[in-house]
C-alpha cells in the first residue's frame, strides 16, 4: 500500500455543532481538537473501535456552503431500515433534501446544509 486516507475534511461554520451531529449520527468520539497558529480550533472524530478507521476532520472556514458538494457520504444503515434510520437521523438535526422514488438512496443534509444519502439497510 502506497498511502491511506486518513480522514474526510469537512469546511464548516460550527466545528463542534457538526462534529456533535456526526458522532451521534455515527457513533463516533471525539479522536482529536487542536488550534493553528490563528486561533482557529479543528476537531477529528473516529469509530473508538476501529482506531485505524476513517475518521471525519472539521475544519473552521469563513464562507458558507454555496453549491452542491463535490464528495459526500453514503451511509449504510446496519441496526435499522432505511426509514427508521432517516428518521432518526432528521431527529438530530438532518433535513430531508430529496427522496426520489427511482433511486435506492434518500438524500438528507447535515445542519450545515451539506449532502449525504441513506442507502438501504446493509445486512453484512
Amino acid at each position: 500500500m502506497s498511502t491511506k486516507v486518513l480522514a474526510l475534511t469537512i469546511d464548516c461554520d460550527d466545528s463542534d455543532r457538526l462534529a456533535e451531529f456526526w458522532c451521534a449520527a455515527l457513533d463516533y468520539r471525539e479522536i482529536e481538537r487542536w488550534k493553528d497558529s490563528h486561533g482557529l480550533e479543528y476537531l477529528t472524530i473516529g469509530d473508538p473501535a476501529e482506531p485505524d478507521g476513517l475518521r471525519l476532520l472539521f475544519q473552521p472556514v469563513g464562507e458558507g456552503k454555496v453549491v452542491k458538494n463535490r464528495l459526500h457520504l453514503d451511509l449504510g444503515p446496519v441496526e435499522r431500515d432505511q426509514r427508521a434510520e432517516v428518521d432518526r437521523l432528521i431527529g438530530l438535526g438532518a433535513s430531508l433534501l430529496d427522496e426520489a422514488p427511482d433511486h435506492p438512496w434518500i438524500v438528507l443534509t447535515d445542519p450545515e446544509g451539506n449532502e449525504f444519502c441513506v442507502l438501504p439497510r446493509q445486512d453484512h
